[in-house]
């Protein structure tokens, strides 16, 4: 047995002593495919460390035992059960407790990173007194608690501006973005980078022969952490913060950088510090929605498994969106035959295709690879060997049909032949359709890159393997998909018309496009709906303009009533609502002294969320969890108001039903109540939300 460890027995831990007198603990949290910090998992590394302490060996290394990844972090699962009980101050003091105890022994400790090295991961590696990361591409350091509302809380946000100096570090922490080996070794984050086959070699010869920091790293970390230099740098933070996120809607960052300029004295001072203000932040409705938000990502993460059976890709119709899916699909490892009817528009998405693998492609030597994999196809005939097919021509059902007439009989028999519609049911589409099992809308956002969600339309002669493989095949592209009802304008442009449509609407009646737009901004959306007509195009939102207002009983106000004039589109053009410069809308300054209607904020947002209750009601989706995930992944729904439904439970659909009545008795009768508002799953509050306050009241004391 190895000394100081006798009798111990572990199940998520492995202790093995090397001949050069090097321990190395390993990871391998039982039962898990992944390994993250459950408080079990703490405690017995607490134990382990108690007694390395006692009987220090010549070094330790931290590694992982298993295949994928370092660490992944906190146990999301257990804090969500911990905020509901009141007691995420006592997990976060565990998890101080436990990283100090490591950094605190007597002896080198080394952390040996492989793979995935997130939040409480790296938060133990800063622990440590040195790092080594594998050289392999999978290799990414991070610490991306800022995306769920609070910030690092196990010492990172205390350690790593120490080591990297705070300019680095809170470029890491503000935006939760991971650094590669290499970047991390520029920094100062690792200290060496090593083969994935030597990782432990390598730890264990950095623990026993040490290594002097350079002198401009070390300096660099005690300059910018001084008192002085943190009254100077923090404001300077703030106003870059400022420019991304509001702090009534993200406090984490704020909160953060505030903490860190206020603070002094020894590591506990610093620690107690932490925790005091990350468990204040995880109290707030921001930290709670993002947790949710999470949680719904994770779960159109495990919709359809991974066996989609598509190697070979046909996608006809080279316009904007079918010329980046078709980019995007080569990108992600899928091989590609792209047709239109003329040979320049295929092109045209070629030569776009080119700009966005440079961009993605940081090896050159890969790069003839990857755009090897799209193949320009005028005459079709890479659709009698694909095994899926996808058309994105012009949005006209009958268009459409006489596709898959000529398509169809020259598929595979296990093919799937799928629409990009945006908003014809797809009950029209299928007419003449000889295998309708096989048929389905696979239906994308623009920029097809950027964008994450892919709705996948449903119609009620489609097999259920279809859509699994289908759902298989958005995440092997690396996609969020979310099953559908095939109805006009599907889930997020059924949602998103209607707000649209207010947004056309006011401007029609005079409301500068600026102020409508500020109004959505400071809702939390992520661009103003004005700047996102003329993103879409104003050809495409009258287009769906014509679809979607008959089935939704609305009127489409002058700014779309029309089709565009040439030119005139909106950003693809350089012309639309807006004039548009290097990619960005060029808003007219507002009046001095306007003021915009008091309700045009609730205009428009209850318009999407009066649309929101309806799709719900009528089952376009599933549940109310599958819809607040369309609509914020594909939308870009303030994520921290945790999406519509979430928004109206939190809100309160009396106090909303009575602010729709107040709009309808000014504004008309489309701010009726649409159908749902009564049902029960507008009134479930979030869950466990009045037991947990319950508990907060009677354990206020410091965390």
């Amino acid at each position: 047995m190895i000394a100081g460890l006798d009798g111990l027995r572990f199940s998520h831990w492995q202790a093995e002593q090397r001949e050069d007198g090097v321990l190395v603990l390993s990871f391998d949290r039982a039962g898990e495919s992944v390994n993250t910090f459950a408080q079990d998992v703490l405690l017995e590394l607490d134990s382990l460390l108690e007694r390395l302490a006692l009987d220090p060996p010549k070094a330790v290394v931290v590694r992982s035992a298993k295949a994928k990844g370092f660490i992944a972090g906190a146990d999301i699962r257990e804090f969500r059960e911990f905020d509901a009980k009141g007691t995420i101050g006592d997990s976060i003091r565990r998890g101080q407790q436990v990283f100090q105890r490591l950094a605190e022994l007597p002896c080198p400790t080394v952390a040996a990173i492989h793979g995935f090295c997130m939040g409480g991961g790296t938060e133990i590696a800063l622990a440590c007194d040195y790092r080594v990361a594998s050289n392999d591409p999978s290799t990414r350091i991070g610490l991306p608690e800022v995306k769920l509302g609070i910030y690092p809380g196990w010492g990172g946000s205390v350690r790593l501006p120490r080591l990297v100096g705070a300019p680095a570090a809170f470029d890491m922490m503000l935006t939760g973005r991971s650094l590669s080996a290499s970047a991390a070794r520029a920094t100062g984050l690792v200290d060496k980078v090593s083969e994935p086959a030597l990782l432990v070699d390598t730890a264990a010869t950095l623990a026993l022969k040490g290594r002097q920091r350079p002198f401009k790293q070390r300096f660099l970390g005690w300059l910018t952490n001084t008192w002085p230099a943190r009254q100077i740098l923090a404001p300077v933070l703030v106003k870059q913060v400022a420019r991304k996120a509001r702090k009534a809607h993200y406090p984490a960052p704020y909160a953060m950088v505030e903490t860190w300029r206020r603070s002094g004295g020894g590591i506990q001072a610093l620690l107690a510090a932490e925790r005091k203000s990350v468990v204040k932040l995880a109290a707030t409705p921001t930290a709670r929605n993002l947790t949710r938000v999470f949680f719904l990502q994770e779960r159109l993460k495990g919709l359809g498994g991974k066996d989609h059976g598509v190697t070979r890709l046909h996608v006809i119709g080279a316009g904007v969106m079918g010329g980046d899916i078709a980019a995007w699909s080569a990108y992600k490892g899928f091989q590609v035959t792209l047709q239109d009817r003329e040979q320049p528009y295929i092109d045209k998405a070629l030569a776009r295709a080119q700009e966005l693998f440079a961009k993605k492609v940081k090896d050159d030597d890969k790069r003839p690879e990857v755009a090897a994999r799209l193949q320009s196809d005028l005459e079709g005939a890479g659709a009698a060997q694909a095994d899926l097919v996808i058309e994105a021509i012009i949005e006209d059902a009958d268009a459409k049909r006489g596709l898959y007439a000529q398509v169809e009989p020259k598929l595979k028999p296990d093919a799937l032949l799928t629409s990009n519609t945006s908003s014809i049911p797809l009950t029209e589409l299928r007419e003449g359709i000889r295998r309708p099992d096989r048929f389905a809308g696979l239906h994308y956002f623009n920029p097809v890159a950027q964008m994450p969600l892919v709705e996948i339309v449903r119609h009620d002669a489609m097999a259920p393997e279809t859509e699994k493989r289908l759902a298989a095949f958005c995440r092997g592209l690396d996609k969020l998909p979310v099953p559908v009802a095939g109805t006009p304008g599907f889930l997020v442009n059924r949602l998103l018309f209607p707000y649209m449509l207010e947004a056309a609407t006011a401007y029609s009646e005079g409301v500068p496009g600026a102020a409508i737009d500020r109004a959505a901004v400071r809702f939390g959306m992520p661009m103003g709906p004005i700047e996102l007509i003329d993103t879409v195009g104003l050809d495409v939102a009258s287009g769906v303009g014509r679809e979607l207002a008959p089935f939704l009983g609305l009127e489409i106000p002058p700014a779309l009533a029309t089709p565009p004039e040439p030119g005139k589109r909106g950003k693809k053009d350089g012309q639309g609502l807006y004039a548009w410069e290097n990619g960005k809308p060029k808003k007219p300054e507002l009046p001095k002294g306007y003021r915009a209607p008091e309700d045009l904020e609730d205009r428009l947002i209850l318009a999407l969320l009066n649309e929101a209750v309806a799709a719900l009601h009528e089952g376009v989706v599933e549940d109310a969890d599958l819809l607040d995930a369309g609509v914020i992944f594909g939308t870009g729904f303030a994520p921290f108001r945790g999406g519509p439904i979430q928004y109206i439970r939190e809100t309160g659909a009396d106090a909303l039903l009575e602010k729709l009545r107040a709009l309808q008795a000014k504004h008309g009768d489309r701010f009726a109540p649409r159908p749902g508002w009564g049902d029960t799953a507008l009134k479930a509050r979030n869950e466990k939300l009045e037991t947990r306050n319950e508990k907060r009241e009677t354990s206020r004391g410091e965390a």
